[in-house]
């Protein structure tokens, strides 16, 4: 007992003197023992304590019931007090004489501290809780019965405490999400990761909906022992309505720019075709007016072809925009490819501007579409006319460059052959570049472009693995590079004839479908100028009884796009009639509905007459 020192062990008699004293009383009560022997026990009891007698009932109790205990506060010899564990035993002789007291006195101060401070902590936390009031905070037992309700759980779902403790927390939920068993999936999946978050319809007291977010949290013991849920609700609903209000905004802004999209696309494409149709008509009416009179027309006829040509390569960049069009990717020599053109350019700028090109006198060829690159180039050298309204000198341009990853943005290390397009026009400031490949904007005025040129190159560009490059300063000109790869590959390149080829095929029996009149009046003409005999018909049904009445047909081209039933349509149907004919099917879409039969041969619109004998030909082999 003397080497005891966390407790203070000592005796009393049975008037409460001290009569034993251990290390332990002297060092957490202060007193040597030659203080405290002979000294009554309630020195150690507060004023308080000792005037309402609970030194004496402490020794009654232990007396009569043989011991007693309690917690309380006691004071040591310098007057400081403490936070004491108090056990006294009576100690009696065999015969149940009261000898005296056994007292066991133990300092749990540093434990009372402790409580205090979590009581302290609990009732911070519990306030702070109950003064929240846009945050729904209460507590569920584990069969998810509310245990407690804080001020905002009060102000968001409308009941006061005694109307909601002990309900069970389902009461909040819609009947179409208590159908599904919503509630108990939250408990459950709570209970097994720890957390359920989900945001949803809940009901107030009142039966009013409301958009909430919803937290709950379980609540374990130092065991792991699932003791209840914490639930966090808050009221969104506003939030929802703003965010939803946000988001109709944005789609009338998409909207409001699709049709001013639309706006410019429609104004630059009718400026286009217009000048185009001037050209077409206007030589085509001077062309007739002069075969009449016996002069030659074949320039007149030359030229509307041309402009014909053109209004084609503008359709193609409208569906290349629309759709992605597939690319005939091969090895093209740019020098070639430039030299061929150089007359166009000329004419399409006028002699106001002079054209110079720098090219090496070797240069390896690129991997890119030829016509596409064509189209590509026209655009480049027309915007930098534009440019120049007063005259200048153009430079067409190209070198071969070893690209280094990261040298150019975008561009993947290799060898590539850069083709460049330089005016000394009006430029562009910083602003202007960084739009001018954006789809629909244009700087040439409302109807004077279709905005789509610079963002067709890109496009072109990205699709070849190259990369469109606009370098320009304001009143010091405009150079745009086009970096093409170069072919790894040299393939051979099939020659595609401008006029149409000797007449190889037989004379064939060929029904042409189509709901354009002028169209199909032209496809006839041509199938006659080729030697074949043609019939024809204004639309599928017509099509299916020609067919009937005339079986010799050996051959059928149709348009695809028609009403009632389309082209592809009609070969089904043909086909499903086990009519073993082929069919070439004529259309001016890059892309066909998914169940149009991908095996018909297809003929581009607008076709030549040497790309339909080309087709007729690839038809009848094909059957062959």
């Amino acid at each position: 007992m003397e080497a005891i020192t966390d407790y203070a062990i000592y005796m009393l008699d049975t008037e409460g003197y001290v009569s034993s004293w251990n290390s332990g009383a002297q060092r957490s009560k202060g007193y040597r023992e030659d203080e405290i022997l002979g000294e009554h026990f309630s020195r150690f009891y507060l004023p308080e304590d000792r005037d309402a007698g609970l030194p004496a009932r402490a020794l009654a109790t232990a007396a009569s019931e043989g011991r007693f205990e309690s917690e309380g506060w006691r004071v040591r010899k310098d007057g400081n007090r403490y936070w004491a564990h108090v056990v006294i035993d009576a100690i009696r002789d065999p015969s149940g004489q009261l000898l005296g007291f056994a007292k066991i006195t133990r300092d749990l101060s540093e434990r009372k501290r402790a409580e205090v401070e979590l009581k302290r902590s609990e009732e911070q936390f519990r306030l702070l809780v109950q003064g929240v009031t846009d945050y729904a905070i209460y507590m569920l037992d584990p069969s998810g019965n509310v245990a407690s309700w804080n001020a905002g759980a009060q102000r968001i779902k409308g009941y006061q405490p005694d109307e909601i403790i002990g309900k069970h927390f389902s009461s909040f939920y819609t009947d179409e999400d208590k159908a599904v068993g919503l509630p108990a999936t939250a408990l459950d999946v709570a209970a097994k990761e720890g957390r359920f978050e989900k945001e949803g319809w809940r009901l107030r007291k009142d039966g009013t909906r409301f958009w909430a977010s919803v937290i709950i949290d379980a609540i374990r013991d130092s065991d792991g022992n699932l003791i209840g849920f914490a639930k966090v609700t808050r009221d969104i609903t506003e939030k929802r309505e703003a965010q939803r209000a946000l988001e109709k905004a944005r789609e009338e802004l998409f909207q409001a720019q699709k049709m001013e999209a639309v706006g410019q696309l429609t104004g630059g494409i009718a400026h286009d075709f217009n000048n185009l149709l001037m050209a077409v008509l206007g030589s085509l009416e001077i062309a007739h007016r002069r075969a009449l009179q016996g002069q030659d027309v074949i320039p007149l006829i030359e030229n509307a072809i041309k402009g014909a040509q053109r209004g084609a390569s503008l359709t193609q960049r409208m569906l290349a925009f629309s759709r992605k069009q597939e690319l005939k990717l091969e090895a093209v020599d740019v020098l070639d490819l430039v030299r061929g053109m150089t007359d166009l350019f000329q004419r399409s700028i006028g002699p106001s501007i002079s054209v110079e090109t720098i090219f090496p006198l070797v240069m390896p060829k690129a991997f890119t579409d030829a016509n596409q690159l064509e189209s590509a180039l026209l655009n480049l050298v027309v915007n930098a006319r534009d440019a120049m309204p007063s005259g200048g000198s153009l430079v067409i341009a190209a070198k071969v460059r070893e690209i280094k990853e990261g040298e150019v943005p975008d561009l993947k290390s290799g060898r590539y052959i850069c083709l460049s397009v330089k005016d000394e026009g009006e430029g562009m400031d910083a602003e202007t570049l960084a739009s001018a490949t954006a789809p629909f904007f244009t700087t040439k005025g409302v109807g004077k472009g279709t905005g789509l040129g610079l963002s067709m190159v890109q496009g072109l560009m990205e699709q070849s693995g190259g990369k469109l490059v606009m370098k320009s300063v304001k009143g010091e000109g405009t150079t745009a590079e086009l970096w093409l790869p170069q072919a790894q590959i040299i393939v051979q390149e099939m020659q595609v004839p401008d006029e149409a080829p000797q007449q190889s095929l037989p004379p064939l029996t060929i029904l042409a479908v189509d709901d354009d009149p002028l169209v199909l009046i032209n496809t006839v003409l041509m199938l006659e100028d080729l030697g074949h005999r043609p019939l024809q018909a204004q639309s599928a049904e017509e099509a299916l009884r020609v067919l009937k009445q005339a079986p010799d047909i050996e051959l059928i081209i149709t348009d695809h796009a028609m009403p009632a039933m389309t082209g592809s349509q009609l070969a089904a149907e043909i086909k499903q009639r086990e009519h073993d004919i082929p069919i070439i099917l004529a259309t001016g879409y890059a892309e066909l509905p998914e169940e149009a039969d991908s095996s018909l041969l297809r003929l581009a619109k607008p076709f030549t007459q040497a790309q339909l004998a080309t087709a007729l030909a690839e038809a009848v082999a094909g059957k062959e």
